[in-house]
């Protein structure tokens, strides 16, 4: 990585000026930097020379009808308020290096826009509100931003114009560096979306309530329960990526064997990175006893024949929806018999939950088909005492089931989440949800209520379902999910 070089830069223009100027304050320069300043020599060769790389003829990003018609519904619910949706700010990783930046959720599904600081503003009027989109301009020559700064084109890239920007999303721009000034002025009632940028939230501090700002938060994600046209065929092609990804991941499995869960990982890793922004979550691949572990991402662990492997991964598309696809996979191809036994339960309470999803179920319609499933192989099994309604009423399926049975699914992976709970977990399907059914059994390796050849197994199944007028589709059916289906279908990728 680069050493960067920072420095202030002299203005011979301010520098005429006079006294009385207000200088510009200086680009923060590297304690350590091998060179200790710029002389005014080379500031003014770097100010000049450069080719106009106004991009022309733009074309709006394809989700921006959809996105003015979000806007839409937005200013309609919260008339005559101030409403600002930011972005967010880059996070530091250590020192001067940075996290990859992901836009808030909320900030993207409004705009298309992904760029950090960005903020969007919806200022009241007679009818409506005026949206303007607040960015960082093109890299300033004249100051030498653009090649002093660590956030200067010359170092991380270059970034779209005002202009090139309004062209795009559809939304007059401006410079976002005005912005904190222009809301401490505001007047009137204002909502922010909390959690994303300290500066604006700090220009908002004497002018917006918590509760106020939450019902905002609220309703934007009970925007997203119903997707659109353009999400369901964003989060096919995340699937659809999803689905090559675990193709890539059982055609190295011996490569695996010879390592640990890492390289699962980074070989999923690869399919995202390259048809898509990155994964959509923590990859978890977790073989042998990991599978127990729900959540298991730290993937350095041994992959052995014999054993299975739990991958729970999803690739992440470049407008930000992901896929979110389980699938429990034998190392050496072929089921044993504890584990086919347990795998096949899975499926059969997953097939139940599937079949409960269609419009006019309610929510928990499909959480309940298939526990009541896995309820009845652990009381055939003996390992908890029946009868089945009994166990479901006190909940003792739980040890072995643990979570819940799916989730909604969109730009965050767990989509959705901040939903009032009667029009989620409480609420009635409709067309154009997407959520996940994903039961599973898990049976620790210290787990002794249970016979010695079920611990350490862990199985889950996962598929990504559209709920459509008439019942749904599963968007991950390209995957093979009946235990028979997917030995023949790994034999077939390592053939």
């Amino acid at each position: 990585m680069a050493d960067e070089l920072t420095a202030t830069v002299s203005d011979p223009a301010a520098d005429a000026a006079g006294p009385e100027t207000e200088p510009e304050e200086p680009i923060k320069q590297r304690k350590n930097g091998l060179y200790p300043g710029v002389s005014d020599e080379l500031a003014e060769n770097m100010r000049s020379g450069w080719a106009d790389t106004e991009l022309r003829g733009l074309e709006p990003v394809e989700q921006a009808g959809h996105t003015a018609r979000r806007r839409a519904a937005l200013s309609a619910r919260f008339p005559g308020e101030r409403l600002v949706i930011p972005a967010g700010n880059l996070r530091t990783r250590s020192n001067d290096t940075e996290y990859p930046f992901r836009s808030s959720v909320e900030y993207t599904y409004l705009t298309g826009d992904q760029t950090e600081d960005g903020v969007l503003v919806l200022e009241p009027t007679a009818t409506g509100h005026r949206a303007t989109i607040h960015l960082l301009p093109r890299s300033d020559r004249e100051s030498g931003e653009f090649w002093l700064s660590g956030q200067g084109e010359l170092w991380v890239g270059r970034r779209h114009s005002l202009t090139e920007a309004e062209r795009l999303y559809g939304i007059p721009a401006a410079d976002v560096r005005e912005l904190a000034d222009s809301l401490r002025e505001a007047t009137g009632p204002v909502r922010v979306v909390r959690g994303h940028d300290a500066g604006v939230e700090k220009a908002l501090t004497d002018k917006v309530t918590a509760e106020r700002d939450e019902e905002l938060r609220v309703f934007l994600s009970e925007m997203r329960l119903v997707k659109d046209d353009f999400e369901v065929g964003e989060l096919q092609k995340a699937v659809d990526s999803t689905v090559r990804g675990f193709e890539d991941v059982v055609k190295v499995l011996d490569k695996a064997e010879a390592t640990s869960e890492r390289y699962v990982e980074g070989t999923f890793f690869l399919r995202a990175r390259v048809e898509g922004n990155d994964v959509g979550y923590g990859t978890i691949a977790a073989a042998g006893p990991h599978a127990c572990t729900l959540h298991w991402v730290r993937n350095d662990g041994p992959v052995r024949s014999g054993d299975l492997l739990l991958l729970d991964a999803g690739v992440e598309t470049h407008s930000l929806y992901t896929a979110d696809v389980t699938r429990t996979l034998p190392v050496n191809g072929a089921y044993s018999e504890i584990q086919k036994k347990i795998y096949d339960a899975v499926y059969e309470a997953q097939e139940a939950g599937i079949e409960a999803v269609r419009p006019g179920a309610k929510y928990r319609d499909f959480h309940d088909a298939a526990q009541h499933v896995l309820a009845e192989r652990l009381v055939e099994w003996g390992l908890v005492e029946g009868p089945v309604e009994r166990v479901l009423e006190l909940g003792l399926q739980r040890r072995w089931t643990l979570h819940g049975t799916g989730h909604m699914l969109g730009m965050d992976v767990h989509d959705c989440a901040a939903a009032r709970t009667e029009t989620y977990v409480d609420g009635t399907l409709e067309p154009g949800m997407v959520l996940t059914v994903e039961p599973g059994l898990y049976f620790q390796a210290d787990d002794l209520t249970v016979p010695e050849e079920y611990r350490g197994i862990g199985v889950r199944i996962e598929d990504d379902i559209l709920v459509t007028e008439d019942g749904n589709r599963n968007l991950s059916a390209g995957l093979p999910r009946r235990s028979d289906e997917v030995e023949a279908w790994m034999a077939s990728l390592k053939g």
